[in-house]
């Protein structure tokens, strides 16, 4: 009789539940969460188990390598649909939630995730470490411009390099100032030093991967763009049609249909929301700043005649991750205009 194992991963602890065919609670436990603690567990139960599956989560990328290695069936599941699955439950704790997920991968009711390579979680650890300093960059320098502007200090509108000199010349002569801005833009330093340190890494990495600059060529991409999409992405053989990516990452809109009541809302927003972003970006960039003429732009331009300024870049940046997608696959560069088929 086949087997399966719910895990519902915590961080000391995680509780698994294994179930038969039936459906029948045969094994539950509490291991520690660690790739070498689950392998142990199921080596014991003396039965193989067809499927185990974890949520998807930070530790539970970690954990799903490690038994995968171990040759252990396992996935990964989507959120969204294992909250859903599981919300009609009165009494939520992690033993039921353990319950829940091995009944979901008895039925085959589940969406499995793409667990992302090593090298692809490395640059995501990147973009995410670059994308935190410069956030908190930034907050220090909105700070030291609102505690300025209390005293009737204006900084205005200075380049990065010049806004420390900016600052000294304001506060020059004001003792407490001089202290307590003055070791804000010790800490500015600091923070804008580390944020260029990992910037020139990610600059380092678009340099050497060749997809990456090959993506480049689409106006609108930059280094930032190519690198947030390609780690993101990881595998482009996961999607079988280019044009599931914009879906993948929530740029289509939500649709709710019962009855009489048919209503198209905004986008979803599901999946990442860093390469989301970085599309939106690159949308806003093509259909603003870039100057020389494509296909792509007219279409863009022509939805926005349409549909408005605002939906037009969300409807080119869904359209750039087809582009993107199809380009990584074919290896081609970005087309600017139609070109005539060559035939052999």
């Amino acid at each position: 009789m086949d087997h399966f194992a719910g895990i519902d991963v915590s961080l000391e602890q995680s509780s698994v539940c294994v179930v038969d065919a039936t459906g029948k609670i045969v094994r539950e436990a509490k291991v520690a969460s660690e790739p070498a603690a689950l392998v142990r567990f199921f080596g014991e139960l003396g039965f193989p188990v067809v499927r185990i599956g974890l949520e998807a989560g930070p530790l539970s990328q970690w954990l799903h390598a490690g038994l995968s290695a171990a040759g252990l069936a396992t996935v990964l599941l989507e959120t969204r649909h294992v909250k859903a699955a599981l919300s009609a439950m009165v009494v939520k704790t992690d033993r039921k939630d353990a319950r829940g997920i091995a009944q979901l991968l008895r039925m085959g009711w589940f969406r499995s995730v793409h667990r992302k390579s090593a090298d692809a979680q490395e640059v995501r650890a990147l973009l995410v470490g670059r994308k935190l300093l410069q956030s908190k960059l930034r907050d220090v320098e909105f700070s030291i411009r609102g505690i300025l502007r209390g005293f009737g200090l204006k900084v205005g509108e200075v380049s990065k390099g010049r806004f420390a000199a900016r600052v000294e010349e304001l506060i020059e002569g004001h003792a407490m100032l001089e202290e307590v801005v003055g070791a804000m833009l010790t800490a500015r330093a600091g923070l804008h030093s580390e944020f260029m340190r990992l910037h020139r890494k990610m600059l380092a990495i678009v340099r050497t991967d060749e997809v990456c600059r090959r993506l480049m060529t689409v106006p609108g991409v930059g280094p930032l763009v190519a690198v947030t999409f390609r780690a993101t992405v990881d595998d482009p053989a996961r999607f079988t049609s280019s044009k599931a990516v914009g879906a993948h990452f929530g740029l289509t809109p939500k649709k709710y249909q019962s009855g009489e009541t048919d209503v198209t809302g905004g986008v979803s927003k599901v999946g990442d929301v860093m390469v989301r972003t970085a599309l939106y970006e690159a949308a806003n960039v093509l259909l603003s700043r870039t100057t020389r003429f494509s296909t792509l732009k007219r279409w863009a331009l022509d939805v926005a005649k349409r549909r408005g300024v605002k939906r037009a870049k969300v409807a080119l940046a869904r359209k750039l991750a087809t582009v993107l997608h199809r380009m990584w696959v074919d290896g081609s560069e970005f087309r600017w205009g139609k070109e005539a088929l060559v035939t052999a």
